[in-house]
């Protein structure tokens, strides 16, 4: 029989809606959303599209909609608040279809209406290196947005396409978050003061994204957190703790970054230059990778509630880390969705 303190916190978790505010796994294995509905995630921002153009992503968008017919027992598209209260009231999970970078627009503005009405509901404005847009974490000057990057901004505003700074360079970041008329997110990443990584975020660009109502994804992937591929769930509640010391309760939540059934050359390519040119990776992925101890899967969700329970937060607080903060800024983001 579980303990008292097990019972309480599934039965939080039973009750929270469950975001998770970035995955990129396989998509093409079965085990993937298995793992997703069995965890109880409500919804999840699927990647995809990293580094493929306008063509490459009609595809993907093309075979996620034989996805949703072909796993209609475990999976919903989620383009509204509404779908995700559905995918919640019948156990299923939802995807968000998401980009990690804009380069599916091309140098075409327009075509950000056309994917926002196939379901694209959020968008990393930059990926690593440098694009029309801006520049990313790892490009070796980062001057901010281009002109082209301010109108996106404000054509992803006007649609209603949740803007994502993850992977965007600081400078990029603190433009991006000055230039949005609606709040922002960075769904994967934690605070560079905890871990001094360059995808980690600077206390400047955290404070300046919660003054606007924006929320922070703190993420599982080992190499963010103080113990590597060593990490457990544990050292990832550290993590947590870190952020909502920083930017507060409200502005937290959870993008883990699970790359579940991903072989080791889908991190190579990650890191390619423009997906192209394969070179030493600039960090050291475990092969086979693996997330913290306890937290290796989606199906092992329920158990961060258990964590944060334990450290002392109270339902609510717990609720909002687990997704009512991720939901809070869809309801605002979607406005026309």
């Amino acid at each position: 029989m579980a303990s008292p303190q097990n019972e309480h916190s599934q039965t939080v978790y039973r009750k929270s809606i469950v975001i998770d505010g970035l995955n990129v796994s396989n998509w093409d294995s079965p085990a993937v959303y298995e793992s997703l509905q069995r965890g109880g995630i409500t919804a999840s921002n699927a990647t995809i599209a990293v580094w493929e153009g306008f063509a490459e992503t009609l595809d993907h968008i093309a075979g996620w909609q034989h996805r949703f017919q072909t796993y209609s027992d475990n999976l919903v598209k989620i383009e509204s608040v509404e779908d995700i209260h559905h995918a919640k009231r019948e156990n299923k999970a939802g995807i968000i279809l998401g980009w990690q970078n804009a380069s599916p627009i091309e140098n075409d503005l327009s075509r950000l209406s056309l994917f926002h009405s196939l379901g694209v509901r959020i968008i990393q404005l930059t990926y690593n290196e440098r694009n029309l847009l801006g520049n990313g974490c790892y490009e070796r000057c980062d001057e901010g947005l281009s002109h082209f990057g301010v109108d996106a901004v404000r054509e992803m505003n006007r649609l209603g396409i949740l803007i994502d700074l993850s992977h965007c360079g600081d400078r990029t970041t603190l433009d991006a978050i000055e230039q949005s008329s609606v709040p922002v997110a960075i769904t994967h990443a934690n605070a560079r003061a905890f871990v001094d990584f360059v995808r980690n975020k600077k206390d400047d660009a955290l404070r300046a994204l919660a003054e606007r109502g924006g929320v922070v994804g703190a993420v599982s992937f080992p190499i963010f957190l103080r113990k590597g591929y060593e990490s457990t769930l544990s050292d990832f509640g550290d993590a947590i703790d870190d952020l909502v010391e920083r930017i507060g309760i409200d502005h937290v939540g959870i993008g883990n970054d699970f790359c579940q059934d991903q072989p080791h050359r889908f991190f190579e390519w990650l890191f390619a230059q423009q997906g192209t040119k394969f070179r030493p990776m600039p960090v050291a992925i475990a092969d086979p990778h693996h997330h913290p101890h306890n937290l290796e899967l989606p199906d092992q969700m329920p158990n961060l509630a258990d964590e944060l329970l334990g450290r002392g937060y109270g339902d609510e607080d717990v609720s909002k880390i687990l997704g009512g903060n991720f939901f809070r800024l869809f309801s605002t983001a979607w406005k026309n969705s």
